[in-house]
């Protein structure tokens, strides 16, 4: 056995359960055992989750490599209400292209049993259905190829290997004009362009809003310029009009923009390098050498082209005539947090809709409204944090949207809302400070476009667009307000010890080269939940101080590791950052746990024990 291996923990690895079942499997239903034999990468995740996306597309040449040691089973771990119905698991799986086994666990039973404490997390079981490792976040899929090798090697030798095709059954496809549309735009042509997300492609439709006039891309996965046979996209959303005779695109797992010329129906690229955006990477500069991550939507603001930078929790801009881009708001941090554009927190801004003095958009994590003034101050008109979200009409300040994608500039003053996973068009009045619901009964709304006295919205998850008269009165719904399914995590109220694990991937070492490699960043909501702790600092580990007077909130934490290939002999060793963010909803109870451990990469040993 070679040393990593005999120095690894192995803890039994519970068995997969959830109330909705399996998908992907042709109707099969699975346990553990079924998979002995097999490397297991379980990947939890839930739809809404930008950092679940982008883990689903670094896992796609992991899959291809492994296809005949390793089975992949997402478990799919709701945050939002709508999350948790079937049917929405379901068309997700298809929309985001997931080709290996789901295991729908909506009470999040499996989630508890596996200890999960944020999306995404990634935990590998060995053939003897042994755990043997867990990541938190995105970027850890080059440490996990490198244990699967190991793994591999190592069960080949001892006989408890076994290969051959895995228990992934593709579903029919669905004959419809569009499929899961993300973004709408009314050209000048009197026509529509739609990003029809889930088959690649951009498609013009005449004025009736469903006879298709021309589709623009291979409709494969793919990042090639071209004329409109040979342009490829990946999963594009948003769409602006970049002039009369061009727009541009937010191709969105390709990490660019594009420019569609109207005329010839060609296609370029205007900023992104096919790349995803980690942190440390440059946050300016001319755009076609500048990564981006997952770009959203698109809207011409103040003379330049503004971008929901989803991925990073973000607002960019491209400047078209000077062919750069840059960052206009957001630190980074995913919350709820207004001021100046560079002290503003985001969570996956997703809409964007400007008029001449405000850019409106849709923060779809944090369920909120939000503007952005002239002067680049960010300020939220509905919403109020991470965790709370429902369908609550009347004054802004206690109404409620949840997970909102899409808005639109109305008129009037007022602003329509595509309030997602509510299923409902909403609108918010800034003349009165009150929200409203204008439509029911959509399914999966994620953008709208006014045409004279109508407003047609795409209907995502029915594939298609679907024409409303803008109503002189308002739909009246029942108020429902919701918070997060998750269980809030029992804590000793005083002290509370912080522990952030990660354990450098094998064949590397921690990056000190340029200073500390590791960045913890803590908060609470609310504030006063935190007597002691907040802050940044470069330790992994951290006394926390808890006012016992505070029974519950939230911990808010972030945390970042940069590690290289350990060896000497390389000049230019690469490197790779490992990032998550946390929300822990936390209850104060005495004799409660005083440790508070987060798994950024390895195992808590701590918690382990032998197990093997």
């Amino acid at each position: 056995m070679n040393d990593s291996a005999s120095r690894r923990v192995r803890v039994r690895a519970p068995e997969l359960v959830g109330k909705g079942g399996w998908l992907n499997t042709g109707d099969q239903q699975y346990t553990l055992a079924d998979l002995r034999g097999r490397i297991v990468i379980l990947d939890f995740w839930t739809f809404c989750c930008i950092n679940c996306l982008h883990v689903l597309d670094e896992l796609r040449e992991l899959e291809e490599r492994h296809r005949d040691t390793v089975v992949v089973v997402g478990v799919h771990s709701p945050k939002f209400v709508h999350e948790a119905e079937h049917q929405a698991v379901v068309d997700a799986v298809e929309r985001y292209g997931v080709e290996h086994p789901v295991l729908d666990d909506p009470e999040l039973a499996t989630w508890k049993q596996y200890a999960v404490r944020a999306w995404p997390t990634l935990v590998v079981i060995d053939p003897e259905g042994y755990v043997v490792a867990q990541h938190a976040g995105e970027g850890h899929v080059h440490a996990i190829e490198r244990l699967v090798e190991e793994l591999e090697a190592e069960h080949e030798a001892k006989g408890t290997l076994r290969r051959g095709d895995g228990p992934y059954v593709a579903p029919e496809p669905e004959p419809t004009v569009l499929r899961f549309p993300g973004k709408a735009l009314l050209l000048p042509s009197g026509n529509f362009l739609v990003s029809d997300t889930t088959r690649h492609q951009l498609v013009e439709l005449a004025e009736d809003g469903e006879s298709v006039v021309r589709r623009i891309g291979t409709g494969e996965r793919g990042f090639a310029d071209g004329s409109t046979e040979e342009a490829s996209f990946n999963e594009p959303q948003g769409l602006a009009l970049l002039d009369d005779s061009s727009v541009v695109v937010a191709d969105t797992v390709n990490h660019a923009l594009r420019r569609l010329d109207l005329a010839s129906g060609a296609v370029t690229t205007l900023a992104g390098t096919g790349r995803q955006w980690m942190q440390g990477a440059p946050t300016s500069g001319p755009a076609r050498e500048v990564a981006l991550s997952s770009p959203w939507d698109v809207a011409l603001f103040g003379g330049t082209v503004w971008i929901a930078m989803a991925g990073v929790h973000q607002l960019w801009t491209y400047d078209p005539e000077a062919g750069t881009v840059q960052v206009a708001a957001g630190t980074t941090n995913e919350g709820l947090v207004d001021g100046p554009g560079a002290e503003a927190w985001f969570a996956q801004p997703s809409g964007l809709a400007a008029t001449e003095e405000r850019l409106w958009l849709a923060d779809s994590e944090t369920s909120a409204l939000r503007w952005v003034d002239l002067d680049g101050a960010v300020h939220t008109a509905v919403g109020t944090g991470l965790f709370d979200f429902g369908h609550r009409d009347g004054e802004a300040g206690q109404a409620l949207l949840q997970h909102p994608l899409g808005v639109t500039a109305l008129p009037d003053g007022s602003v329509a809302i595509a309030d997602t996973y509510n299923h409902a068009l909403r609108r918010f009045d800034p003349a009165t400070g009150e929200v409203t619901t204008l439509a029911t009964d959509l399914r999966e709304p994620s953008d709208a476009v006014l045409v004279g006295d109508d407003i047609v919205v795409v209907e995502s998850a029915r594939h298609r667009l679907t024409r409303l008269r803008l109503p002189e009165e308002a739909v009246r719904v029942e108020a429902v307000a919701h918070r997060t399914q998750r269980a809030a995590t029992e804590v000793a109220p005083g002290r509370l010890r912080l522990d952030v694990i990660f354990q450098a991937p094998a064949g590397q070492k921690l990056d000190t080269r340029y200073g500390p490699s590791t960045r913890l960043l803590v908060s609470a909501t609310p504030p006063e939940l935190l007597l002691k702790g907040e802050g940044a600092d470069s330790d992994l580990s951290r006394e926390l101080e808890l006012d016992p007077a505070v029974t519950e909130g939230v911990l808010h934490v972030s945390a970042m590791a940069a590690s290289c290939d350990d060896d000497p002999a390389n000049e230019y060793p690469a490197c790779h950052v490992h990032q998550q963010d946390w929300g822990v909803p936390v209850r104060l109870v005495a004799g409660a746990a005083d440790r508070l451990p987060l798994v950024l990469a390895g195992l808590d040993e701590g918690a382990a024990g032998d197990g093997s």
